[in-house]
């Protein structure tokens, strides 16, 4: 019973910034596994106990469950009826390493609301479907080259409403390779020293940089901070030009498909590139430190961090929340594959493609991460599903710590991502 009602406030509070526990919603789903790291070894069976809680109090509903792999079909269906507020649910087993979900809805108050729960069975072996191109290092080392042909050139406009006591804050636009350029916040203290620098790439879509002011606390600390965009779009445009040119992708994010048939023409590439180079730009600041270099990021920024600090030999530290870009042909061994989710596109997982994206694949730059790293992801993400974080995870050889939260959707608490920050401080030379 103690374990039950610590459960219960701990996701009520939870409930106030978590997407999967909606903020002031009437209706709290409680689900509880039977292991309390949610992790089961394969052939070992998982119960869930099921609880519905209307205004706090336990609902006696009639649930319907299904039951499928992460990310993959319902295999199993059912429906219990709550006594006391509450269920056992016996969602079975998995002969092979992976996740399974038990998605969960029920009527409460004559609305219908809907949760689920994934557990995973020896995910500490599973390993990605994605080859490792033999020539994967010459590929990426002529493309750098090419890029470092042409010097990187910035113009630097100061952003006053930005700028605070302690920390000045300048627009960037930089000039990546012969063509692109990105954009970017950059932040450092204004007191006069020596500081690590960090690159922060951003999560998927086209639009503007978030504000550098939700995350002063590393200029505070003694850190120069660059967040970046990844489109060559001015981040002062208005929300309006942003929705137009998201909607010239159809669903904003289709750039990550563009180019795809080809290696050498895939739109990713100039954004693997731009990182670099921001290093590049980074490390000639005459207040560097002259020694660190972190990446940091989340989604898409997670897989872009990974892979810089796998281009990069610079850089000394890395931290990523539920990487994207991961295992991204996962779903042709006919389980959950990374986001962007290329099986819900027609055509996207030819043979042709596929092999491009072994090249783009944050697997092949995991097995290549030497520096200390620092992974953050949850069970029930259904955008960076677990089941890809876990192969990224298994991947890296490099010294690695991890914080796992398996009730977390897509998102991390600004806790989370401040104990990131006194990560890389702890890790600095």
């Amino acid at each position: 019973m103690k374990r039950l009602l610590f459960a219960l406030s701990l996701l009520i509070c939870l409930g106030m910034r978590a997407e999967n526990y909606p903020y002031r919603s009437d209706c709290l789903w409680l689900t509880i596994p039977d292991h309390a790291n949610w992790l089961y070894k394969t052939g070992e069976k998982a119960k869930i106990d099921v609880g519905v809680y209307f205004y706090g109090i336990p609902q006696e509903v009639e649930v319907n469950y299904e039951i499928g792999p992460d990310m993959m079909p319902s295999t199993q269906k059912g429906k219990t009826k709550l006594r006391n507020g509450h269920a056992i649910i016996d969602i079975g087993t998995m002969k092979k390493p992976g996740f399974l979900d038990l998605r969960l809805s029920a009527t409460v108050g004559g609305k219908k609301y809907n949760h689920h729960v994934k557990v995973g069975f020896s995910p500490e072996k599973l390993t990605p479907y994605t080859k490792n191109p033999s020539d994967f290092d010459d590929f990426w080392q002529k493309i750098l080259d090419e890029a470092r042909r042409y010097p990187v050139s910035v113009t630097c406009e100061k952003v006053d409403k930005y700028t605070t006591d302690d920390f000045d804050c300048y627009l960037l636009k930089i000039k990546t390779d012969k063509r692109h350029s990105v954009y970017g916040y950059l932040t450092k203290p204004k007191k006069e020293g020596k500081y690590p620098v960090v690159l922060c790439p951003p999560g998927a879509g086209i639009k503007t940089i978030k504000e550098p002011m939700r995350n002063t606390y590393y200029a505070k600390n003694g850190f120069i901070r660059l967040e970046i965009e990844i489109h060559g779009l001015h981040p002062e445009l208005s929300s309006e030009t942003f929705k137009e040119i998201s909607t010239a992708f159809s669903d904003g994010n289709e750039y990550l498909n563009n180019g795809l048939d080809n290696r050498d023409n895939y739109y990713m590439k100039h954004v693997y590139v731009a990182c670099v180079r921001c290093i590049d730009y980074l490390t000639s600041l005459p207040e560097w430190d002259g020694k660190n270099i972190a990446v940091q990021g989340g989604s898409q920024g997670g897989g872009l961090s990974l892979i810089t600090a796998a281009l990069d030999p610079r850089v000394t530290v890395c931290v990523a929340n539920h990487p994207a870009l991961s295992d991204m042909a996962g779903y042709l061994d006919n389980r959950a594959g990374g986001y962007p989710h290329f099986n819900r596109m027609n055509g996207m997982l030819t043979e042709e493609k596929v092999k491009t994206m072994q090249y783009y694949d944050v697997v092949n730059f995991a097995r290549r991460i030497t520096c200390p790293t620092y992974l953050t992801w949850g069970y029930n993400d259904d955008t960076c599903p677990p089941t890809t974080s876990y192969i990224v995870w298994n991947l890296i050889t490099a010294p690695k710590e991890s914080l796992i939260t398996p009730i977390n959707e897509h998102w991390t608490s600004e806790n989370t991502n401040y104990g990131q920050m006194l990560w890389i401080k702890e890790h600095l030379k």
